[in-house]
């Protein structure tokens, strides 16, 4: 990045409206039982894979179906390290981001040369591959019986965990948007728009592909290896592809492509689908006619509604 570099107006907004959303959150406990945090605490973990899941697809348009294995390797490896050899977290959960962030620029190297449904199929065998693994090999990974983590306090009250989860998506949100308008930021919306004209203009388009899918998946993998702690088993289930389109449903409900759409729809669908499990095999129906419902008056998402009302108020206290 260039000396002379400094971020837009944009930027500075968005740390803003981060840091008293978080403020506003930390009072919840506050009027929250202990179910209720514990939803939310699994609502921020969404939108952190959300948002990253953002970064490679929405910015880039590289349309990944393997975000949620790298939150499974994150989970996993921290897991493993602490199973087999009695590793601590602080030493499980980086291990976890180092090893998801390989396995991005792997693949990344393997697959960002196909474009549209090759890509979408080539990341969907890759997650599919890591799913049949942690099946089959239960006697390394437990399989089907469930992997035990150790967590990450003594206690087994939700509250630390809420506080260490929003303050874990806070920083993933603000690294986020630092890098949107960062000078790669640029280019990756460059490659969106036209990549043969990015091309032209200089930009190494497959190089700057390979960061973005090895710092979205290093993301999740950090997602996932203190996702990994918080619930205290894990089983293949967490890789179900389930897990991916519930996924891609939270970014296209909050607004594909935007920096707040997988904010305000990650923890809203995960609440809703939460809520919805008491209605039996019926849920996934009723949550099917309520996304029906919102695209219905907002094609773009939530954001397409926010948006406007927050340009106002901004335009309003510094105009």
């Amino acid at each position: 990045m260039s000396a002379s570099f400094r971020f837009p107006p944009s930027f500075h907004r968005s740390v803003i409206a981060i840091l008293v959303t978080v403020a506003l959150f930390a009072l919840a406990p506050l009027v929250a039982g202990d179910f209720a945090l514990h939803v939310l605490t699994i609502g921020f973990y969404y939108v952190i894979l959300a948002s990253s899941w953002n970064l490679l697809a929405g910015y880039t348009g590289q349309f990944s179906l393997a975000h949620h294995a790298f939150a499974a390797v994150g989970a996993y490896t921290s897991g493993l390290l602490g199973y087999h050899l009695g590793a601590p977290a602080w030493i499980g959960i980086p291990a976890g981001v180092v090893l998801a962030a390989l396995f991005g620029l792997v693949l990344g190297r393997l697959v960002l040369r196909m474009r549209a449904i090759y890509l979408a199929i080539a990341t969907w065998a890759f997650a599919e591959t890591v799913h049949i693994y942690l099946t089959a090999d239960y006697q390394f990974t437990r399989g089907e019986l469930g992997l035990s983590v150790k967590p990450l306090y003594s206690t087994i009250g939700p509250l630390p965990y809420y506080f260490t989860f929003l303050a874990l998506a806070a920083v993933v949100l603000i690294g986020l948007r630092a890098l949107i308008d960062s000078p790669l930021g640029y280019f990756m919306r460059a490659i969106k728009d036209n990549e043969l004209r990015a091309k032209s203009l200089g930009i190494d388009t497959t190089r700057v592909k390979i960061a973005v899918f090895s710092i979205s998946s290093a993301v999740a993998g950090l997602a996932g290896a203190f996702y990994g702690h918080f619930i205290g088993l894990l089983s293949p289930q967490m890789i179900d592809f389930s897990e991916m389109a519930k996924i891609v449903i939270m970014v296209v409900i909050g607004g594909f492509g935007t920096f707040l759409g997988p904010v305000i729809g990650a923890a809203p669908v995960q609440i809703v689908m939460t809520y919805l499990q008491k209605y039996g095999e019926w849920n996934l129906a009723v949550f099917a006619l309520i996304v029906i419902v919102l695209m219905r008056f907002s094609m773009e998402g939530l954001a397409s509604l926010f948006a406007p009302v927050w340009r106002r108020l901004w335009a309003r206290d510094h105009g």
